[in-house]
């Protein structure tokens, strides 16, 4: 991975749980009432609700990563859309296009004393020039729908060999090998286990689909059946052309293995033991019984609040209610338990002994 990756990595590691905390103190403040008792964070119906809203969180993340991603490449454009053809056109169609828009948009058709047109138009002629002889050449052509622009670097390239070659070693090559060695690593550091299985397949996945891609003389099959009809139907944007379909895979991938980490915290990792089930239990129950308590105090306090609303100012009456509850507690829960009975019968045959 790039240090772009990493940092990426890095900061989404925890924004989604901030978000998730933020989205359910919302949902809370919509969905319950004032004055009614809120799930207290480690009961089941709060931990069953953050794990629900913290998976939404994580589906509209992916949702929109590949969404940005797909605007990048629709604001990149490639050469077909500057020449205003469709993938797979003859050479005699290339050309005939770019004679006809070198004859509009010719920089000597734009007044010299202008220097921003000029320059722009310069810069124009100049891409669709580089468009014309990249597509109208088969190797280039070749070597363009699998690498992109990054072949134009490549000047000591002649055959498609050696595009080949020199697009694995500078673009697939430090990819798959950073990445398979960072995977490696925390696989050691016993770090990101939840999922790993899903995290190999779907980079094994990346692989096949990417060697497939740059190696076949043919476009994708996926890519011709599959993505492009689809677009073409819904009449989103151009076709994808196999680089970009592979900077889409790449970034899928990429957003997928944040996923697996995020969803890691929220399902349990490993088969718990019978001592650390039963610890689990134990503390699930004094969670929700003291979840209970507090829920019995606050509704306690509301219906007293309730019925001391009539004395509210009222001093006197407000004393005397007070003397009076204290006088029920004493007679019928302190003086009503077994125990003090038998202590005040105990006293009572003391006294009569006595006198």
């Amino acid at each position: 991975m790039s240090s772009t990756a990493v940092l990426s990595y890095a900061g989404w590691a925890f924004l989604p749980n901030l978000v998730t905390g933020w989205l359910q103190s919302i949902y809370y403040g919509i969905t319950i009432r004032a004055g009614d008792p809120k799930p207290q964070p480690g009961s089941p119906r709060y931990v069953k609700h953050r794990r629900r809203i913290h998976m939404t969180v994580i589906i509209v993340y992916l949702l929109y990563t590949l969404y940005e991603a797909d605007y990048i490449i629709q604001q990149s454009g490639d050469f077909y859309q500057d020449l205003g053809l469709a993938p797979g056109v003859e050479e005699k169609q290339i050309k005939s296009r770019f004679r006809r828009l070198a004859a509009l948009q010719h920089p000597d058709k734009v007044p010299t004393d202008d220097l921003i047109r000029h320059a722009a138009a310069e810069s124009n002629f100049v891409n669709l020039k580089t468009a014309q002889d990249t597509l109208s050449d088969p190797i280039k052509r070749f070597a363009y729908e699998r690498f992109g622009p990054d072949m134009l670097k490549w000047q000591h390239c002649k055959t498609i060999r050696d595009y080949l070659a020199t697009g694995i070693q500078t673009s697939s090559l430090p990819l798959y090998a950073g990445s398979t060695l960072m995977m490696a690593l925390l696989s050691l550091t016993n770090y990101l286990q939840w999922g790993r299985f899903w995290r190999y397949l779907t980079f094994a996945g990346l692989f096949l689909l990417e060697y497939h891609t740059i190696t076949r003389p043919y476009p994708s099959p996926l890519l011709t059946k599959v993505f492009n009809p689809i677009l073409s139907k819904l009449k989103l944007h151009p076709p994808l052309l196999p680089f970009q379909l592979l900077a889409l895979a790449r970034k899928t991938t990429f957003t997928l293995f944040i996923a697996f980490s995020q969803l890691g915290n929220l399902f349990p990792q490993g088969k718990p033991t019978p001592a650390a089930t039963t610890s689990q239990l134990d503390l699930q129950q004094l969670v929700r019984l003291e979840g209970t308590a507090k829920a019995s105090e606050i509704e306690s306090s509301r219906l007293l609040a309730m019925d001391m609303a009539p004395f509210a100012g009222d001093e006197q009456g407000t004393k005397e209610l007070r003397g009076r509850v204290k006088e029920w507690l004493v007679n019928n829960t302190i003086r009503a338990d077994p125990e003090v009975r038998d202590a005040m019968g105990r006293v009572s045959k003391r006294l009569k002994r006595s006198w």
